[in-house]
């Protein structure tokens, strides 16, 4: 899958991101290793530490599927500009795809590639 069609999946499912307090909708597309794309967008809420963010969203529907192995993720929002993982996820990412890499999406700057230990270099472990 190229980094166009992720970013495609990633939008489309940022529209049905639940964001009345941000107004900021995010939508992510994670490929796994065997071809298949989970999708997950941001779901706010009033109690901000139960939101959880469309990087999480992915990647806790790829795992309860049975799924643990993951190339790539796509993130978009409706910034419409480069919108990096917030520290939770990065960590979350880390766990899970500390060799894959994000694939970020913006109108002024084009597609950009990160590596996820680039963007997490010191990950805590046990």
């Amino acid at each position: 899958m190229t980094n166009a069609e992720l970013i495609e999946k990633a939008k489309k499912t940022m529209e049905n991101a639940y964001s009345p307090y941000s107004q900021l909708r995010v939508g992510a597309a994670l490929l796994t290793a065997s071809g298949d794309v989970y999708t997950g967008c941001n779901v706010e809420n009033a109690s901000y530490g139960a939101t959880i963010c469309a990087e999480r969203t992915a990647i806790l529907k790829a795992v309860s599927e049975g799924e643990r192995s993951f190339d790539r993720m796509a993130i978009v929002s409706s910034s419409n500009e480069h919108t990096y993982p917030c520290g939770l996820c990065l960590q979350v990412l880390a766990e899970f795809m500390y060799d894959g890499t994000l694939v970020f999406d913006s109108e002024t700057k084009g597609i950009a590639e990160i590596p996820v230990k680039d963007c997490l270099p010191k990950k805590f472990n046990l």
